[in-house]
């Protein structure tokens, strides 16, 4: 069975059953992290590397971010 297939018997499932299929991906997912404890590992080290104490910035120091950047980009 393709994916195409999938996403369109999925789509006619009733919503008991969406959430019945979340969870067995779910579990599948897990299932897949727990054969693989290297990967696993990498992946929640890289999360740790994500984490900051400062808040996320704002749409304003984002786009000031930006117009520094193509500033320095292009002069």
């Amino acid at each position: 069975m393709s994916l195409q297939e999938l996403k369109e018997q999925a789509r006619q499932l009733p919503p008991s059953d969406h959430l019945e299929l979340i969870r067995a991906i779910i579990e599948s997912l897990q299932d897949i992290a727990t054969q693989s404890p290297e990967r696993s590992r990498i992946i929640k080290q890289m999360k740790g590397l994500l984490k900051t104490d400062q808040p996320a910035p704002t749409d304003e120091q984002v786009e000031f971010m930006l117009e520094e950047r193509q500033v320095e980009k292009y002069l």
